[in-house]
């Protein structure tokens, strides 16, 4: 795509040298600041450029440009900020070859290996609605009516995990004493927010104790009399549950990692010991972790066993259901998120299966005065009392994404979400089927929700692996040819899917399996692009084998 469709844009031929005059960049600097009805020229043809870049690029059918990676990094080897403004035609030119050409298309439908996908068309006008109006949400000075905007938003999610009174949102949808959500930029901050009021509730002031917030970690345990700190969850927790161990200064090695089972769930009964023994030990559990979705896998944990867990130990029990969260929405498939109602605090993602953009994630509180564990004040910000939503919060300034949560569940609303995760779902079983039903792929897990994982076998291994016999030499060279196929069909470009690693016991050991990783999450994605990528598979497959055999014949 090129400029010469459009009239050109206005350029900044008035300062040619060095030494053109202040004033007059100032006058150009200036014109970037006007009012679309001062410079409508300008902002117009500006809009119009840009949605012609949005157009091309949300039409585009591949998963991404086939450059490679060494080749793109030469063109982002500039160090040096231009001394004159650049003018706005030669910028959106650079922005076509260099960034655009070669963005990741993650809305297109055979890009189905992330949890990223297409976004429904309301996102865009939004956007520069909320760009517009530049609020900055950590304080009502900076965000007045935006401030309750979000708070409804974030209590529409809450009752829908938590379905309590409608007296109880009465009181706390608009309450400054309550917290029943806070908006972070996403899953990660979520959990570590979580973890953060567990931690502080429970290591609260007492009699002469004034709390870990202000005496520390160290402080804490020797006041309650504890040998150390631990939070406990499956193997499969996300690692920004080890940022978290780390931050909270417990270190990752008291992040207990318990056994899951063969559907990769956490094993109930493991988790009930190492419970218990970390009580003998005297550690201090400060939260356990349930999984309503696992990022490689999908799975979800058995919730309502770990919140009996939790509520015999009266520990805090955290669920990360960033990923699996909106299968609430769904009356088929609600079921599998079981106990979640239970959970003390909850993280979802905005921009996973509630189809937002990247920077929205959610934390959720049972108890809507938890959150106070972690308020923080300031005399010109965030003062005490106020609805300054950034006095309960990790961060600080963060835009208006509040708009694109509150237009998602007006917009959608719980039937079109209910259409959404159920299609997912029903797409994911119906590759999950194809798989099954192809000699070429071993399907690894059946799919919990709309993640599932298998692998790609060479034909000399499919008679081997059908009668179990595979050993562990036969299965790292599956392993090796998978992780060469995965890259391939990355560096191609034409469809994608990731990878991960699993473990499985055989023959009474501990073996990694490479596995192919497919998020169905894209409503754009059909049972025909499905095929399509498995075949391309099938097809890179092919020509890597005669790849070998011809060097192997020279």
């Amino acid at each position: 795509m090129t400029l010469s469709k459009k009239e050109t844009l206005p350029k900044n031929n008035f300062f040619p040298t060095e030494q053109t005059l202040y004033s007059e960049i100032g006058k150009y600097i200036m014109q970037m600041f006007a009012s679309p009805n001062q410079e409508k020229y300008i902002d117009t043809q500006i809009d119009e450029v840009v949605n012609d870049f949005c157009q091309e690029f949300l039409s585009a059918k591949d998963a991404n440009s086939n450059i490679n990676i060494d080749l793109l990094i030469k063109n982002f080897g500039d160090s040096q900020i231009p001394t004159q403004p650049t003018d706005f035609e030669s910028y959106f030119k650079y922005l076509d070859n260099n960034v655009i050409a070669h963005s990741v298309h993650t809305s297109s439908p055979q890009f189905i290996g992330h949890m990223t996908s297409a976004l429904p068309s309301f996102v865009r006008p939004i956007a520069k609605l909320m760009t517009a109006m530049n609020q900055n949400a950590v304080k009502i000075e900076t965000a007045k009516a935006l401030s309750f905007c979000e708070r409804e938003a974030l209590a529409m999610m809450h009752r829908k995990i938590y379905n309590l009174s409608d007296n109880f949102y009465t009181q706390h949808i608009q309450n400054n004493q309550s917290t029943l959500g806070i908006l972070v930029s996403g899953g990660t901050i979520a959990n570590i927010t979580a973890l953060w009021c567990a931690r502080n509730k429970s290591l609260g002031a007492k009699n002469e104790f004034f709390g870990i917030e202000k005496e520390g970690l160290t402080a804490a345990l020797n006041f309650y009399g504890y040998k150390g700190a631990v939070v406990i969850g499956s193997e499969l927790m996300h690692f920004s549950f080890d940022k978290a161990a780390d931050l909270m200064g417990i270190s990752t090695q008291n992040l207990i990692r318990v056994t899951v089972d063969s559907k990769n769930r956490v094993n109930i009964r493991a988790l009930r010991q190492t419970v218990a023994d970390c009580r003998k030990q005297n550690l201090h559990i400060i939260a356990i972790v349930g999984i309503a979705g696992t990022t490689d896998s999908g799975s979800v944990d058995p919730l309502e066993y770990i919140a009996e867990i939790a509520q015999e130990n009266n520990v805090h029990f955290h669920v990360d259901a960033a990923w699996g969260g909106p299968v609430i929405f769904s009356k088929t498939h609600q079921h599998k998120l079981a106990g979640i109602e239970k959970a003390d605090s909850v993280t979802i993602d905005g921009h996973k299966q509630l189809y937002l953009p990247m920077g929205i994630g959610m934390v959720f509180f049972r108890d809507p005065y938890l959150a106070s564990s972690i308020e923080k004040h300031a005399s010109y910000t965030m003062r005490k009392g106020s609805f300054d939503l950034g006095k309960r919060a990790l961060e600080g300034s963060r835009p208006g994404m509040a708009l694109f949560l509150h237009a998602g569940l007006k917009l959608i609303g719980l039937k079109g979400y209910e259409f959404l995760i159920d299609e997912g779902i029903r797409k994911t079983q119906y590759m999950a089927a194809r798989i099954s039903a192809m000699p070429e792929f071993e399907l690894l897990a059946e799919p919990d929700t709309n993640l599932l994982i298998y692998r790609y076998i060479p034909e000399q291994f499919r008679v081997i692996i059908s009668k179990k016999q595979l050993t562990e030499t036969d299965n790292q060279s599956i392993n090796n040819f998978n992780e060469y196929l995965q890259k391939m069909q990355r560096q191609i470009g034409r469809t994608f899917i990731s990878r991960t690693t699993k473990t499985t016991i055989s023959l009474g050991k501990e073996i990694p399996v490479i596995a192919m990783r497919a998020v169905i999450a894209n409503p754009l994605t059909t049972e025909e692009d499905i095929e399509a990528v498995l075949n391309d598979q099938i097809q890179i497959a092919s020509e890597i084998l005669i790849s070998y055999l011809a060097k192997t014949n020279n």
